[in-house]
Order: C-alpha cells, then sequence, then structure tokens
C-alpha cells in the first residue's frame, strides 16, 4: 500500500532556489544558441564549400558531432580538453562550449536546407546586377536562408533548454543541479523533482507551440 506522505511545502519554501536555478538555465540556453548560431553557419558554409578539403572538413565535423553522445561531448571538453591546451575549464564554460558545438552541428543542417532552398535565379539576377559571390551570399541569399531557418533555431532553443539539464553532471547550478542539492537535504525528490518536471513543461510546450503556430503561417505564405 501506497503510505508516502506528501510534503509539498517543501517547493514553496525554496522557490528562490529553484528559480536562481531556472535562471541559470535560460541564461546558459540562450548563450549557447547564440555561439551555436555563428559556428552553424560556419559549419554550413564549409559544408558547401567548392574545395574538397574544407567541404570534407565541415561534413565531416557535422556527422561526428551529430552521432556522438552529447554527454560524452560534455565529459570530453571538461576533462579531457584541458589535458591538451594545458589550461583549467570551468564547468560552466564546459557546458556552453560543450552544447555549442553539438548544437552547431544541427543548426549547419538547417542552414544548409535554408540556402539550398533559395532560388537559382536569384543568385544569378544578382551576378547580373555585378555583385560577387560574397555579395551575394551576405546581401541576397542570407537574409531568405535565415527566414527559412528561423523556426528550426527557435525549436534547437527548446531543446537546449532541455539539454541544459546534462549541466548537472558537471555540477552546473542549472535548475535540475539545484533540484539535486535540495533534494538530497530535504529527502523530498518527489516533490521536488516533479515540480522542476513541470517547470519545463511550462516553458517548453508553449514556445513549441509557438514554433508549430510559426510553421504552418510561413508554409501558407
Amino acid at each position: 500500500m501506497f503510505t508516502y506522505q506528501f510534503r509539498w511545502d517543501v517547493v514553496p519554501n525554496n522557490l528562490h532556489f529553484i528559480f536562481s536555478g531556472m535562471q541559470m538555465t535560460l541564461i546558459l540556453s540562450a548563450t549557447t544558441l547564440a555561439i551555436a548560431m555563428v559556428l552553424g553557419l560556419v559549419i554550413a558554409v564549409l559544408s558547401m564549400a567548392r574545395p574538397w578539403p574544407l567541404r570534407a572538413f565541415g561534413v565531416g565535423f557535422g556527422e561526428l558531432i551529430r552521432n556522438t553522445p552529447v554527454l560524452v561531448q560534455l565529459l570530453w571538453v571538461y576533462y579531457v580538453l584541458p589535458i591538451f591546451f594545458e589550461f583549467r575549464i570551468d564547468a560552466v564554460t564546459a557546458v556552453i562550449i560543450g552544447l555549442s558545438i553539438y548544437s552547431s552541428s544541427f543548426i549547419a543542417e538547417a542552414y544548409r536546407a535554408g540556402i539550398q532552398a533559395v532560388p537559382q535565379g536569384h543568385r544569378e539576377a544578382a551576378q547580373v546586377l555585378g555583385l560577387n559571390q560574397a555579395q551575394t551570399f551576405r546581401r541576397i541569399v542570407l537574409p531568405q536562408a535565415i527566414r527559412v531557418t528561423l523556426p528550426p533555431l527557435a525549436a534547437n532553443f527548446v531543446q537546449l533548454i532541455k539539454y541544459s539539464s546534462l549541466g548537472a553532471v558537471l555540477s552546473v547550478g542549472e535548475v535540475t543541479r539545484k533540484g539535486m542539492e535540495l533534494s538530497s537535504s530535504t529527502f523530498r525528490p518527489l516533490e521536488i523533482f516533479t515540480f522542476i518536471a513541470v517547470l519545463y513543461f511550462f516553458i517548453c510546450w508553449p514556445l513549441s507551440m509557438s514554433i508549430r503556430a510559426w510553421e504552418t503561417r510561413l508554409a501558407r505564405r
């Protein structure tokens, strides 16, 4: 028979502690997305470059990152990277680097799809107007590609919010880690982690619904 005595008061009594972790979660996610957007564009351009060494590097890098576990990558950045470069890296920086690299490999695919979706006629018209290849990419191709890739970028932000919980493994003070610390001191894991799961849901679900509505609106244009 289930005899567990619920103590939900542990949640409101520690809201400030929990929300400080959620603040760290959102900061990690936003910072990672900003870096991953830039790095993803670089990877996408390299994967479509004409010189085969650059193209091979871009494609190979993306495949390597997408086909290895993100947790292993975070541990590699935190424990192995300092061995190569002989410097110490803090846990927050390791999580930002690891998640940025991981997310950039998926964002690169979104960029590449957006770039390839730009009609060839637009590129040819730019050449007729006297724009060189770099100007054509910056002024014609990239603005159109970004419009197409905005929904995937927003969806990636939702994924990053959830992936940031892996920072708990490295003792980063995001919301999952705060929950672990609070659980060990209050011995109330059921109430604490249930609340944290609900907290994640009410942040990620509205964002996911907004992205779907956004994609539907873009598809009708």
